[in-house]
């Protein structure tokens, strides 16, 4: 679904034409569209049907997917290979790839302020509301300076490496995952104590896809993977096995998965496709 939509979206001419083509490669690189995914199956777990908000979810994809163009770049992270292919600016250039990902941010709050399958404005403008603070200053780009200033071995206002790690995995990956999950329940017009619980599952989900990150740069392959094994270690990034250990870490990661599948709980059968997301993060080989 997330697929076929994102593909038909993207069917429209631009001038110049190498934004739309270069916005549109990131996007149909074949990601695991786990974000979207999560938006409709918390909204179906509610008690919605996912197509009404499919439009919506997939804004998740294309504000995920600028932020893989940007943490490519040189200037951060500086990597080669994305899904399996070369990353967005040694195709397109520096300058290109830095406006496609300014593209794709701008168009993915386009997505979502427009009203239709009867989502009313006043849901949008609190999934609208969400989705920025925990894509912006207050979620994934706080942990993406942070990762930074780590990885430049200046810590900024942290002095602490489990601190460090800790916001940082909150902020750079937990956050959006966890908007993605808050927008289903958002726009199906969740109650506080279900949107609480919601909350608990994305946040839980999120930190434990990101140790597991750390993991498969460790133990994973680049051909299973899409991007290349072992970057973190030979460019001395700050990662949760590198601080608490591989064993550790991957105990944490099982543990904050059970709490996060606990936590959906009370939604029954209908929350079944959650914890099948939650169960894959740390089951998956890329």
């Amino acid at each position: 679904m997330v697929d076929g939509y994102l593909e038909e979206y993207f069917g429209f001419d631009v001038l110049p034409a190498v934004l739309r083509e270069s916005m549109f490669y990131s996007i149909s690189a074949g990601g695991k569209r786990i974000r979207p995914v999560l938006a409709l199956a918390s909204y179906e777990a509610l008690g919605g049907s996912p197509q009404e908000i499919l439009r919506y979810a997939c804004a998740l994809e294309l504000i995920h997917t600028y932020s893989l163009i940007h943490d490519d770049l040189p200037a951060m992270d500086d990597d080669d290979l994305r899904r399996g292919k070369p990353t967005n600016h040694k195709v397109y250039g520096e300058a290109v790839a830095i406006l496609a990902g300014d593209g794709l941010l701008t168009e993915a709050f386009h997505m979502l302020s427009v009203p239709e399958n009867g989502i009313g404005a006043d849901r949008l403008l609190k999934a609208i509301e969400d989705v920025s603070m925990r894509a912006g200053l207050w979620g994934m780009v706080a942990g993406q300076v942070q990762d930074i200033l780590a990885e430049a071995k200046g810590s900024g206002d942290m002095k602490d490496p489990e601190h460090m790690i800790k916001f940082i995995h909150e902020h750079k990956t937990a956050q959006l995952l966890a908007a993605s999950v808050r927008i289903g329940g958002i726009l199906a017009g969740a109650s506080h104590l279900d949107l609480d619980a919601l909350t608990v599952y994305g946040r839980a989900i999120g930190i434990a896809f990101q140790v597991m990150d750390d993991i498969l740069d460790i133990k994973g392959q680049t051909a299973l993977m899409g991007k290349t094994a072992g970057s973190d270690s030979r460019k001395e990034k700050l990662t949760y096995p590198g601080v608490f250990g591989l064993q550790r870490a991957e105990a944490e990661a099982r543990q904050l998965v059970e709490s996060a599948i606990a936590s959906v709980g009370a939604f029954g059968a209908k929350a079944e496709p959650l914890a099948a997301i939650a169960r894959y993060i740390i089951d998956r080989d890329r």
